[in-house]
This record gives structure tokens, C-alpha cells and sequence, in this order.
């Protein structure tokens, strides 16, 4: 980690005069945003990138740009996933070979739903779908691989609902579903961290930034440019500078540091902001930086980690 990156560095930046080639890594929601972005940064620094997506026929053409960018024997292969569909993740697993996996695939304050499995659809999407992928190509994994989940500053909206992680028993509210989701995959490294380094695997979970992809696709412009508005309200009352929005190559910068750049031992079990590990803050406000402090707990990781178990196999 002898050089210094930040909140303005971008993917290329980070992974400059690094050759990547005969590296492979398996990549979740490579068809837009972040994903695309950092697909198109592996494979230009001569990275094999597996890429998950939904609709094949969709990203056939919205990934031509990581196509084009491939170099030094850098390539992109598509496979089909639906993170909302047990069925469709287990059918992909059976698929996949990796030496790293960076799970960036989402949904963001959607109306209430469930998916086909009857889990509610951000905790069904945004992490169980990804737990249990990576669990069923755990075995797979080579020796000394990266797990990078992304997280989100919005875990600090909510800590996990181990009672009733499917809101059958509350009302629904989008962001706080959106919030225990991304604690979700905050505790979901941190426990996968303490059981695989061992074999030299080690996780960790990132905060990408705010940016303007298609993530909050729910929102109408209005309600976006208030959502902005609040966040900085929100931070000035805290005596915080504004939140800059990334561009998308800065956003995707974090990930690929993670997955390649950085020292794996020194982040593992870590949440990661701005290319550095991020500082606990328990402060209330959630969009302050840093991690709260139940995100990393050792012990809501373990209890999350059996939860799952329980709901997956509940319907299998």
C-alpha cells in the first residue's frame, strides 16, 4: 500500500503500470455503472473478466466498451444471473472458475416486493442472492483469492434484522430495507474473512461513493435531487463538507484497489472507502463516512451467517 490513493482517483489511476494478465476474476452487474467500469479497467490491464448479468441479449452490446478496451490477452465472457432467483444463482455456480469475485450487482430503494424465492427483494437481491453464490463457488476459489462486496454508506441507515430480515412482520420502508441489506454484505465479508484465511482468502466490503448510475432507476428526478439535497443538509448540520458525487471510473476505483492493489491481509475483514480502510464512526447521522461499528461485529456476522443458511434452505 506504498502509494496513495483517494476519493478522486479513478480505476485506470489505480491500476496503472499493473499487468493483470493470466489473472481471472468473476464479476457481479458488469452491464452498467460500476460494474461495467470496473470490468472495462480489469480486462484493459489484461485481466480475464467472468461478467454476470441478467439479460445476455441486453449486454451483449452494453459491454462492447469492455470489449474494446481488452488488451495484453484481457477478455470479457458473459454468463447469465438473476441474484433474485436461488434457481438461476445455483445454475450460474455451477458455471463459474475464479480467482477473485467482486459482488457489485443491486437494487436500491425499491417498492416492496419478494423474489421468486419469497425473500424480500433488496435482502434477497443485494445479499442473500450473493451469499449464496459465493458460498456455493467457495470451493472453487484458488488459494490466496479476494472477495470485494460492495456495501454502501446507507449501512449506516440500519443494522441487520436477524427477527425478520423479510418485513413480515413491520412496515415496509425502502431505504431501511436498502440499509440492512448493505450491512448485510458489510457482515457477510467480514465472516466469510474469518473463514476462509486460512486458505489465503480474505474479504472485504467497499463503499463505492455516490454516484449518478442507474441504480436509483425507482427514484423520479425530483425525489433524486431531493434525496441529494438531504444528504447535504444532513452533513452540514454535522459540520461535514458536502458529499461530491463520483464520476463512475472514480467509484469503481475502490473496488479493483481492493481486489488487486492492495495489501489482501491488512484489509481483510475490513470496509473500505475512498481506497483506504474506513474509520468507525457511531455517530447517528447516516450520511457521515467511516463504518458503524455493527457493521463489523464478529458476533452479528456469525448470527447473519447461520440466518442465512436457515432462510436458503428453507426454500430450497
Amino acid at each position: 500500500m506504498a502509494e496513495k490513493f483517494g476519493a478522486k482517483s479513478t480505476a485506470d489511476e489505480v491500476l496503472s503500470g499493473i499487468d493483470l494478465k493470466g489473472k481471472r476474476f468473476f464479476i457481479t452487474g458488469v452491464s452498467s455503472g460500476i460494474g461495467l467500469e470496473t470490468a472495462r479497467s480489469l480486462v484493459s490491464h489484461g485481466a480475464s473478466v467472468v461478467g454476470a448479468v441478467r439479460n445476455l441479449a441486453k449486454a451483449e452490446p452494453a459491454t462492447a466498451s469492455v470489449r474494446d478496451a481488452a488488451s495484453q490477452g484481457g477478455s470479457l465472457e458473459l454468463i447469465n444471473l438473476d441474484l433474485a432467483s436461488l434457481q438461476s444463482v445455483r445454475a450460474c455456480a455451477d458455471k463459474l472458475l475464479a480467482d477473485g469475485h467482486i459482488a457489485n450487482a443491486g437494487v436500491m430503494a425499491t417498492p416492496f416486493g419478494r423474489t421468486i424465492d419469497g425473500f424480500e427483494v433488496q435482502f434477497g437481491t443485494n445479499y442473500l442472492g450473493h451469499f449464496a453464490l459465493i458460498n456455493r463457488i467457495e470451493p472453487l476459489l484458488a488459494d490466496n483469492a479476494r472477495l470485494v462486496v460492495l456495501s454502501s454508506q446507507a449501512h449506516r441507515v440500519a443494522d441487520v434484522d436477524l427477527d425478520d430480515p423479510n418485513f413480515e412482520q413491520q412496515a415496509y420502508d425502502p431505504f431501511v430495507a436498502y440499509g440492512r441489506s448493505k450491512t448485510a454484505n458489510s457482515l457477510f465479508a467480514v465472516e466469510f474473512d474469518r473463514r476462509h484465511r486460512d486458505r489465503g482468502i480474505r474479504a472485504a466490503s467497499v463503499m463505492p461513493g455516490n454516484s449518478l448510475t442507474d441504480l436509483p432507476r425507482h427514484f423520479s428526478p425530483e425525489d433524486l435531487q431531493g434525496l441529494l439535497q438531504t444528504v447535504d443538509a444532513a452533513r452540514t448540520e454535522a459540520g461535514l463538507p458536502p458529499k461530491e458525487l463520483k464520476e463512475i471510473p472514480q467509484a469503481a476505483a475502490t473496488s479493483v484497489w481492493a481486489a488487486v492493489v492492495a495489501n489482501k491481509d491488512e484489509i481483510g475483514g475490513h470496509y473500505l472507502e475512498d481506497c483506504a480502510i474506513a474509520p468507525i464512526d457511531d455517530t447517528p447521522n447516516p450520511f457521515a463516512d467511516g463504518v458503524r461499528s455493527y457493521a463489523l461485529d464478529a458476533n452479528k456476522a456469525k448470527q447473519l451467517w447461520a440466518k442465512s443458511e436457515e432462510l436458503i434452505s428453507a426454500a430450497s
